[in-house]
């Protein structure tokens, strides 16, 4: 499904249109199915140079993905490590995600004696005071911050942002890159990669974002606590609108299903989300959740930001394959992004009338030949590889893409020292 904001005051023509990602969370089957919308999105739209937008904005798993872009890893070799694992780069390992919390259990378990020591006495001063639920928070207290440990995470994506002439440096890229967050302690929204917060490592910034409470434990940075950006906005468009952006491209993967209509298309869907048990129906609560803080959203950029336009695309309302299919998976991954790619480009053609022109005012174009061709595939796409890189030659192309950046956008004013940043949490 593609909702479209048009801007209501569009902003006088200028050499060229500022042009920024936002890309929400979802788990690892959220990812890819971003992974396969961008590619929808890269071979449909003339034009338009994913690893060369002006903006980037990610949260939890969308964080990687928009990390990924900015620091020049496109959409094919995306598709090559996450999809069908035979990118030279990268050897990508699915059960990074799901390594047990080790040392986090260990760590709480040590703390079980003091704790039950402490509850002893208290019930010894107190027997007939002790309630049931105090009983609980004392035992609350006990349990690990989070199932998963989210280190292996850490490091494979600091290989990756250290490698092939890419940087774990937010202050060395071409392009903004903001990854949102919540500090636990105050609930607030921090924008890393904003000044201030720019010196954290890229890795070390996604790790903070894509901290799920209950399935990883919270992130220590500069002695705070961070986790899922999420907690806080689905998408954080905002941020790539408050940084200039006059067109925001926006996915988020998750949405609420309706099952009754699934089931009557007869998709691979129950009648009732009861029918499949707790986990369909938390995922359904969690899902609208995020769904109606995006509605919610929609009608504020519009306002806010009259003079920028907004393309989101979601999977559609009756798409059993995204609900149903475990994000934590990656036994169907080939399938859901050839799925998210074939939907995008679906939902590209469908209102290619109302597309055209507002491409065309940024200086973009539809290309029909690719929409429609119905026999077009995800992985056909990337059947042709790259010759591969050298760290002298990856760096080369580096700087020559720098280059190119500079030439295009003429000089620029020197940046602020960093003695005279002031960090301030900016809430999307």
């Amino acid at each position: 499904m593609l909702v479209v904001t048009t801007a209501s005051n569009p902003g006088k023509s200028r050499r060229r249109s500022q042009i920024g990602l936002a890309v929400a969370g979802g788990g690892p089957i959220g990812g890819i199915y971003e992974v396969g919308a961008l590619r929808a999105l890269d071979e449909a739209i003339d034009g338009l140079d994913m690893n060369a937008l002006d903006v980037y904005v990610g949260v939890s798993s969308g964080a990687f993905v928009a990390a990924a872009l900015a620091n020049r890893l496109d959409t094919a070799e995306m598709c090559r490590i996450f999809i069908t694992g035979d990118s030279d780069q990268f050897r990508f390992r699915p059960e990074d995600f799901v390594r047990p919390a080790i040392f986090e259990y260990l760590r709480r378990l040590a703390g079980v004696p003091r704790a039950l020591l402490g509850w002893m006495a208290e019930f010894a001063r107190n027997p007939f005071q002790m309630q049931l639920s105090d009983s609980l928070l004392r035992i609350g207290s006990m349990l690990p911050t989070g199932l998963f440990d989210n280190d292996a995470i850490e490091r494979f994506l600091r290989t990756a942002f250290t490698s092939h002439g890419r940087s774990n440096d937010f202050r060395e890229l071409a392009r903004k890159l903001y990854i949102v967050a919540v500090e636990l302690d105050s609930g607030q929204a921090v924008r890393f990669g904003a000044a201030g917060y720019d010196a954290v490592p890229i890795s070390r910034a996604i790790e903070a974002s894509s901290a799920l409470p209950g399935l990883y434990p919270p992130v220590g940075i500069d002695g705070r606590y961070y986790v899922d950006g999420a907690l806080r906005a689905t998408l954080h468009a905002s941020v790539a609108l408050d940084a200039g952006a006059d067109l925001v491209f926006a996915i988020n993967p998750l949405v609420p299903i309706d099952a009754v209509h699934a089931h009557t298309l007869g998709k691979n869907s129950p009648a009732s989300l009861v029918e499949g048990g707790l986990t369909a129906v938390l995922s359904q609560m969690f899902r609208t959740l995020l769904q109606s803080r995006m509605q919610a959203s929609m009608p504020k950029y519009a306002r806010q930001y009259a003079g920028s336009d907004l393309l989101l695309f979601e999977p559609d309302s009756d798409d059993a394959d995204m609900f149903f299919t475990n994000v934590f998976s990656f036994t169907h991954r080939e399938r859901l992004a050839e799925h998210a790619y074939r939907t995008t480009r679906a939902d590209l053609r469908s209102q290619a009338g109302t597309l055209a022109p507002l491409l065309r005012r940024h200086g973009l174009r539809l290309r029909a030949d690719v929409l429609g061709d119905e026999s077009r595939t995800l992985l056909a796409g990337i059947a042709t590889r790259p010759a591969r890189r050298t760290r002298a030659t990856s760096q080369l192309h580096r700087a020559l893409d720098d280059l190119d950046l500079a030439l295009e956008r003429g000089p620029r004013k020197p940046r602020a020292p960093a003695r005279t940043r002031r960090k301030v949490s900016t809430p999307a």
